[in-house]
Parts: structure tokens; sequence; C-alpha cells
């Protein structure tokens, strides 16, 4: 199974209070039958030609009102996270999941290999940070940060915790003991799933790369806008929500106005960048003359070139165009002798010779 779909499973558990862990075991398997019975649905799901990101969003809008909170994230999160023809599986695959846990318990998360056990942390943190804010998320950074420093430093803390031989049980009161009282609860339950579902001896390294993904995600929070104008509450309103959409997460607007840029908007957010000002469409116009949009059709400079090229090369010029040297046609240069105005002392003896 999908690494990812692993750790967002438990971190929807971790999340979920015991009393819902029934209703949500429940929904669950209600989407699984509901996959495999509904034959439309099932091939919407499946469809290769559907962006992952649509499947998330088909499957969140069609469970809306029908099953918990916490089911819906569940199986709109799977949808999106394998490929399509893998999604019954997965589901079914979280639904089977679900029941064991609630029939005998959480348990320990199998051991992985490097990369796979790290997706796994990724999954859980991925779930943790759905629900933080642009300024929890800096904090939680922060203290990852400096938990990993910690962590790093000082051997007589990493060797218990890169210890796969202690109980995962003692190596989670480690951290506990550590963290408790002292870091954000979101910056608690990622270290204590680092040892629980990520590598032993990839603790360190595995806080260091969830520092990286908390800073990911705070950039895909925080959306840079330029705008030409000033932008009112609704336009600000309707920009959020497709923001919010297109990152998958609520995004916070940083809104600057720049008269240079004449109208529209300039949006920032990740990697991403979205522009849609007057001046952006101006400068594209400008290198798509500047570099080739312009067809030059033979007039002026290329043509004269084109013609001395060719009376260089003894060649007649264009077609359709004299030569600078003759006189209209059917008329002869005077100094060649075989026209009619001709030196006739050169040519046959006339009357009078």
């Amino acid at each position: 199974m999908n690494p990812a779909i692993q750790g967002y499973t438990a971190a929807v558990l971790d999340a979920t209070p015991d009393p819902a862990h029934e209703t949500l075991v429940s929904d669950v398997a209600a989407v699984d039958r509901l996959l495999r019975r509904d034959a439309g649905l099932h091939a919407a799901m499946t469809d290769v030609a559907v962006p992952p990101r649509a499947r998330h969003d088909v499957l969140a809008e069609l469970l809306t009102g029908k099953v918990g909170a916490s089911a819906l994230r569940l199986c709109a999160y799977v949808a999106g996270a394998v490929h399509a023809q893998e999604v019954p599986a997965a589901i079914a695959w979280v639904a089977s999941r679900l029941r064991q846990v609630a029939e005998h318990g959480t348990g320990t998360e199998e051991l992985l290999g490097h990369r796979e056990a790290r997706e796994r942390v990724g999954g859980y943190a991925a779930c943790v940070f759905e629900d933080l804010s642009v300024a929890e998320l800096e904090t939680v950074e922060d203290e990852l940060f400096r938990f990993a420093r910690i962590v790093g430093s000082t051997p007589d803390l990493r060797g218990p915790l890169s210890d796969r031989d202690l109980p995962v049980s003692l190596r989670r009161a480690v951290v506990d003991d550590l963290l408790a009282g002292k870091a954000h609860p979101a910056t608690r339950r990622l270290a204590d799933y680092v040892v629980t579902g990520g590598r032993p001896r990839d603790v360190a390294g595995t806080l260091d790369w969830l520092v990286e993904q908390a800073a990911a995600a705070r950039g895909w929070r925080v959306a840079r806008v330029r705008a030409g104008q000033e932008v009112d509450a609704g336009e600000r309103r309707q920009l959020s929500e497709t923001l919010s959409r297109l990152a998958g997460s609520p995004v916070e607007l940083q809104v600057t106005v720049d008269p240079a840029l004449l109208a529209g908007v300039n949006v920032e957010i990740g990697d991403l960048e979205l522009d849609a000002t007057a001046r952006g469409r101006l400068e594209r116009l400008r290198e798509h003359v500047m570099t080739g949009g312009w067809t030059d059709l033979g007039f002026g400079r290329l043509e004269r070139s084109a013609h001395r090229g060719a009376a260089e090369e003894g060649l007649p010029g264009p077609a359709g165009e004299q030569d600078s040297d003759r006189g209209p046609a059917g008329e002869q240069d005077s100094d060649r002798g075989t026209g009619p105005g001709a030196d006739r002392g050169s040519g046959p003896a006339g009357p009078g010779n």
C-alpha cells in the first residue's frame, strides 16, 4: 500500500476522538461498498484522464453531507494520492485498516525502507498541516528545526531514539518527556510519529526533512499578490477562494498595490507564479514580436540585400526587376553597337558609301 496513505490514515485516526472511531470505520466501509457497487463512480475514479486533484474534489463533493468529516477527508485524500486504477483498492485497504485498528488497537507500524518510511511520515504530516494556520505552521517549522538540532548534536538522546531494539513505547516516552508543555501540539504529534512510523536510524534526518515539508506547506498557504489597482473586499474573497481550490487548503493573501503593473494581478504561491497583469501581457507581446513573431515580406532592407547578393553572383535580380544599367525593354546600351543607333561605319556599306 502507498506509504503516504498509511501515514495519512494514522493521522486521521489520531485526530478522531475515540467515541467517533466507530463512525469513521462504518463511513469508510460504506464508501468502499459504494465504489464497488456504483459503476459510474467506479469509472470516474479509475479514469486515467481525470487529474488527481479533480478526483479528490469530485469525491469530496459527492460525500459531503453523507459521511463524517474524518471519513470525507480520508477518502478524498486517497482518491488524489494514488494512480487512478488503484483508487478502489486503496480505499478498500483503508477500510480494512480501520477495522483492524478498531478490533485490535493501533499496534506498531511495520518497518519500511528509507524512502518509503519518509513518505509515510510525509502522509501523516500532510494531514496535520491541513489543520494549521500560516502562523502555526511557522511555529511548528521552527520547533521541528530546533528539536532536530538537539537530537543531532546530543549522542545520549540520539542513541535511544535510533535504537530499533527499544520498544516504540519507550522511544515515544522520551520524545514526550522532552516536548511536553514546551512545543505546539502539532510538533509533538509529528515528532512522535517520526519515532512510530519512520526509520529508527533516520530520526534526525527525518526531522530535518519535516522542516522542509513544513516550509513548503507554509509557502503554499501564503499568496503574494501584486495588483495594478486597489483590490476590494469582494475581489479579495473571490481570489482567495480560487487560490484555495488551486492549493487544496485555505490561502492567506498578502496584497500590495503596484501602479506600474497598470491593471490585473500577479500572484506568487509556493513555486507557482500567475501573471495576469496588463504590463505582463504587453511584455509577452513585445517578446513575441521581437523574437520571431514578425514576418518580413521582402520590403526594404531584406529585399535590397537580396538584390545586391544576386548582382555580386552575376545572376538576374528578383523577378520583375530591371537591371539598373539597362533601359526599358527593347533598348540596348548605346555603346554596344548593336542597336539601331549604332555606328554605321562598322556595318555593311550603305547608300552613298
